[in-house]
Order: C-alpha cells, then sequence, then structure tokens
C-alpha cells in the first residue's frame, strides 16, 4: 500500500487484487502483480476488478512524503515511489512466524530465522567469535590484524568501517537525531533509542534461568550470568582485583591513576563516575527520592533504602565463622573479620594510631588539623562527622530514641543503652591491671589511671589546683565564686 503523508491532508489510493486481497498503489502496478503471480487466471476482468478509495483534504503548499509499507523507504516524488514499487510488486513477501520480519527475500528470511534457533555457522579460528552470516566474520577478522582503515580527524578513533565513523563524529558534534517522546532523553543511534523505550514500557524480555533477575538487553543477561558461574574476565594488572565487565575494570584503573574527570560546581568534591557526580549532587539539593514505608526514613540511593529495610525485616545474611555476629552487608562482615585477625592496615603518620578502615583514618586525621566541617545552627558545637552531630540535635530536639525495659532511663545513642544495661547486669568489662578497680566504659578507666600516674591535666587559672577531670575542675571553680 503507498501512503501519501501530508501536513494537513491524508490520501490513499488502495487498489486490491480479488485473487488474493494484497493490495497495490496503481492499477497498472495491480495488473503487474496479476500477470506474474495469478499467471493461471484467465479471466483477468473479474481478477482486476479494483476497489478505489480517495479520501483527500487539499492544503496549500504541503510537502507530500510517500512511504513503502515493505521496505523503510521514503520520498517525497510520486514517480520515485511508483518505480520503487514496480521493482518488487512481483516478488512474494516472506514473513517470519516468530515476529514482524518481512523480506522480500527467501534467503533473507532463511538468514533471519538464525536468529531465533541460535544458529551461527561461522567462526572465527582467532577467538570465540561466531556469527551468522559471513559477511559478519569478515568484518570480524579486521580487528585481528588491526586493519582499521577510516580514522578520525579530531581525536584517535579508528574502525573498521566508514558507517562507525560516521556515528562516532556525532560524538564530537553532540548531535542526537533519535529522541524519547515520553522524556527528554535523546541518543546517536536508533538501537539505543529503541532500547531506552523499553524503560518505559517495562518490557524486559531476557530472564535468568537460575534467579528471578530480568533484563532489556542479552549482554545484561550474560553478564549477569557470570555472578552465578563465579567468572570474573576482567583483571587488573596492578592489584589483583577482578571483575565481571569491562567498563568496571576501567573504572577501577581510574583508583590507581588517580584520574577524577567529573567534579562537582559547588564544592571542591571530584570522583570517577558520572553517576557517582549526580548521586553527590542531591547532597546539595537535599534531594532524597527514596523513602521507608514503614518509618521516616529518606535517602538518596536505592540500595540505602534496600539496606535500611533489613533493619525492619530484621535480615542479616551476612554471619561470621567464628563468633556470632551477623550483619546486613558484606563490607561490615569484613571489617569485623579483621577484629579477629587484629589486623589494621591504617596507620597515621602523626600518631601510633592503627585502624581498621580508611574511613576510620580519615576521620582521625581531622583531630590533628583540627577540622570540624560538621557545627550546630543553634549552637557553636562543632564535630568532626555528620553522624555526630546528628546526635547532637537530639540534645536540642529532646529526642530520646533509645529507652531501659527495666528501668525509666532514656538515652540519645544506642551505645550510652548498651552503657546503662550494665548497671542492672553487673558487668564491667574494664579493669585495672594495677589495683582491684572494675568499671563499665573504658573513659571511666582512662580516667582512673590517672591516679596511678599522677597526671593532673586540668589545672585552675586562680590557684595552683590542679585535677584529673575537667568536672572535678568545674566542682572546684565553684568555690572562688
Amino acid at each position: 500500500m503507498l501512503t501519501n503523508n501530508t501536513s494537513g491532508a491524508s490520501t490513499k489510493y488502495i487498489f486490491e487484487c480479488d485473487g488474493c486481497s494484497k493490495k497495490f498503489s496503481t492499477k497498472d502496478i495491480l495488473a503487474k502483480h496479476i500477470s506474474y503471480s495469478h499467471k493461471t487466471q484467465k479471466n483477468q476482468k473479474n481478477t482486476t476488478a479494483v476497489r478505489a478509495q480517495v479520501e483527500q483534504t487539499p492544503v496549500p503548499q504541503v510537502t507530500e512524503i510517500f512511504n513503502c509499507d515493505i521496505y523503510e523507504f521514503k520520498t517525497s516524488q510520486k514517480r520515485c515511489i511508483l518505480a520503487h514499487l514496480n521493482a518488487h510488486v512481483a516478488e512474494q513477501v516472506y514473513c517470519c512466524n516468530n515476529c514482524d520480519y518481512k523480506s522480500i527475500k527467501k534467503d533473507h528470511l532463511q538468514k533471519h530465522m538464525k536468529i531465533h534457533t541460535g544458529e551461527k555457522p561461522f567462526s572465527c579460528n582467532i577467538c570465540e567469535y561466531k556469527c551468522i552470516v559471513k559477511s559478519y566474520l569478515q568484518k570480524h577478522m579486521k580487528i585481528h590484524p588491526g586493519e582499521k582503515p577510516f580514522s578520525c580527524n579530531i581525536c584517535e578513533y579508528k574502525c573498521i568501517e566508514k558507517s562507525y565513523l560516521q556515528k562516532h563524529m556525532r560524538v564530537h558534534t553532540g548531535e542526537k537525531s533519535f529522541s524519547c517522546n515520553i522524556c527528554e532523553y535523546k541518543c546517536i543511534e536508533k538501537r539505543n533509542l529503541q532500547r531506552h523505550m523499553k524503560i518505559h514500557t517495562g518490557e524486559k524480555s531476557f530472564s535468568c534461568n537460575i534467579c528471578e533477575y530480568k533484563c532489556i538487553e542479552k549482554s545484561s543477561l550474560q553478564s549477569h550470568m557470570k555472578i552465578h558461574t563465579g567468572e570474573k574476565s576482567f583483571s587488573c594488572n596492578i592489584c589483583e582485583y577482578k571483575c565481571i565487565q569491562k567498563s568496571d575494570l576501567q573504572r577501577h584503573m581510574k583508583i590507581h591513576t588517580g584520574e577524577k574527570p567529573f567534579s562537582c560546581n559547588i564544592c571542591e568534591y571530584k570522583c570517577i563516575q558520572k553517576s557517582v557526580l549526580q548521586r553527590h549532587m542531591k547532597i546539595h539539593t537535599g534531594e532524597k527520592p527514596f523513602s521507608c514505608n514503614i518509618c521516616e526514613y529518606k535517602c538518596i540511593q536505592k540500595s540505602d533504602l534496600q539496606r535500611h529495610m533489613k533493619i525492619h525485616t530484621g535480615e542479616k545474611p551476612f554471619s561470621c565463622n567464628i563468633c556470632e555476629y551477623k550483619c546486613i552487608e558484606k563490607r561490615y562482615l569484613q571489617k569485623h573479620m579483621i577484629i579477629h585477625t587484629g589486623e589494621k592496615p591504617f596507620s597515621c603518620n602523626i600518631c601510633e594510631y592503627k585502624c581498621i578502615t580508611k574511613s576510620d583514618l580519615q576521620r582521625h586525621m581531622k583531630i590533628h588539623t583540627g577540622e570540624k566541617p560538621f557545627s550546630c545552627n543553634i549552637c557553636e558545637y562543632k564535630c568532626i562527622t555528620k553522624d555526630k552531630l546528628q546526635t547532637h540535635m537530639k540534645i536540642h530536639t529532646g529526642e530520646k530514641p533509645f529507652s531501659c525495659h527495666i528501668c525509666k532511663y532514656q538515652c540519645i545513642q544506642k551505645s550510652n543503652l548498651q552503657t546503662h544495661m550494665k548497671i542492672h547486669t553487673g558487668e564491667k568489662s574494664f579493669s585495672c591491671n594495677i589495683c582491684e578497680y572494675k568499671c563499665i566504659r573504658k573513659d571511666m578507666l582512662q580516667t582512673h589511671m590517672k591516679i596511678h600516674t599522677g597526671e593532673k591535666p586540668f589545672s585552675c587559672n586562680i590557684c595552683e589546683n590542679k585535677c584529673i577531670t575537667k568536672s572535678v575542675l568545674q566542682r572546684h571553680m565553684k568555690t572562688h565564686t
């Protein structure tokens, strides 16, 4: 069927064959069809009985676009579309019974069917590459000898085919010819748009036969399957890092090179990935798109919400094989295991402090630099970490989320409640190695040890009195007033 599309007008010319119900654009093309396809039918007058439908609302100065239903052929000239249709009017259209694919050539359909059967008769004798047609293999073979005749005049990009270079040039020009009609997504290639549209439709054609994972692309499923097989094809030549995807290795290598191409335009933050920067920007905007449906918790990332939900479900899938410790995340277990090994790989270059994690060392270093980036907007309190500020703010709000089930004691922090519970249990975990003194907290033992060492770090600025703790000094100062 030939369709004439105009801006404001639509004209259809339909000529239908009574022998097979096929439709054509002109009476002449229909006659040719009958002469080829219905040679045995003698009564061509009856066979060429025509039903013509013409619907047209003329609009002045419009551009007519003629489309072929069999090929993706378009033209603004009627004579061109007629010539095009004449070229294949006598040919039979071959249809795939699995999908919407159509072709006027039988061998094209046969080649297409290999997609459904998975047959790949052509294989590379150098690597494991396999393909459906010989031409694909010939193109692939150019990868091995390094033959790349087409090169970009702006960057060092080289490729096998001219079409690849043309597509690459759009990276420099910024041209994104294909756009989504639902959101603002734009891209260089049609196939990228087709893949993107599946996000809106929710279509996930590929599914894992081991777990419930589903995805849009076959390549994503292939990568996922490596999780089950444990295969990590890509490895770092500097450290022991191994990964499933090449992109993960490329990102990892930036750790060694120190490259951080993405930077925040508000603060000095720099990072390896664009997605990480986008996540960071939510700190400045205050955006927390993910929220818990049980409590008021909100967060920036979906993974943070998933981790949080385990608090409500009580799920702790990671457990220590030495003690009874269980936790929500693998990284927490890895950190815990260092307690058993005694390993403290991170050490301060100013004092003797050693710790388990890099983040602990970074936090410790702020003690030496005096840096306290987090400050209270009600009082003059400043601190090193965000969680300490959050704890401090509960003093102003009066919030005490932790309470003792034996007495009426309430407190701000879980650690305070754990210490308090030792009063009821009588547990005194810390003991002096000089005398029989025992106590609940480590800081209490540290204060006690000053009795043995004679250390009195707090002194009165009015008299010569010195004392062990700040609270004792404050009590002493009242004697002067």
